[in-house]
């Protein structure tokens, strides 16, 4: 962390932060395609197609195709949801940051500064459904700048503004597959509040659940 500067967004940042945000997501694709198998409804679905053609065909082969074709089919379904995702996320925030995070005096967005280059950011705003709470969103660190303790920075920073601003908690939200994000939390003393599937049809059907982490702040 010696060389690492947790500062303000600057408009000139907005193409890395994008970068960062897309190639964060990207990495939960593995996860989120093994999770979409781990689910009752997909392995009940395959199992029964490779029966039904083993049965009427009488053969191995094809039955192991059409498995293997359906996988692929599904690991494509994950990546096209996360990209909607990102597209949606752009649209909603990432175009256009300064105008959502450093208008109000509530609101604002850190990157991590590394001799010159952006390797993570996180941002924070009022919580729409929970009055009294600010919202952590868009933590993000670079994979090669991991486990050197910016993403820990990055939500003390979020915690030490909530405080300041006289607001008494910090939420967040984060998905079923991002583990290493729910011990990040956990370890920063956050506790979680609620579970909930996306409301997204697709989201439902593969019990994509959302987890809601709570910070409580003591006023000085």
């Amino acid at each position: 962390m010696d060389n690492i500067q947790i500062r303000k967004f600057h408009d000139e940042d907005a193409d890395v932060v994008k970068e960062l945000f897309t190639l964060g997501m990207s990495e939960h694709v593995p996860s989120s395609f093994m999770h979409v198998l781990k689910q009752p409804l997909t392995q009940m679905v395959l199992m029964c197609m490779f029966c039904a053609l083993l049965t009427s065909s009488k053969s191995f082969l094809l039955p192991v195709l059409a498995v293997t074709f359906c996988l692929a089919g599904a690991r494509q379904m994950v990546v096209y949801m996360f990209n909607k995702y990102i597209e949606a996320t752009f649209r909603k925030d990432l175009n256009n940051i300064s105008e959502t995070y450093l208008k109000g005096k509530d609101s604002c967005f850190w990157v991590a500064d590394s001799d010159g280059r952006v390797v993570g950011s996180v941002a924070c705003l009022p919580a729409e459904d929970a009055p009294g709470c600010l919202k952590l969103k868009r933590l993000l660190v670079r994979r090669s700048h991991r486990g050197m303790g910016i993403a820990k920075a990055l939500c003390r920073t979020v915690a030490e503004f909530t405080r300041d601003r006289g607001y008494g908690a910090v939420i967040l939200q984060t998905s079923v597959v991002q583990t290493d994000a729910q011990k990040l939390y956990e370890h920063m003393g956050y506790k979680k509040i609620r579970e909930f599937v996306v409301p997204e049809f697709l989201a439902k059907i593969l019990n994509f659940t959302l987890l809601e982490y709570r910070l409580d702040l003591q006023q000085d």
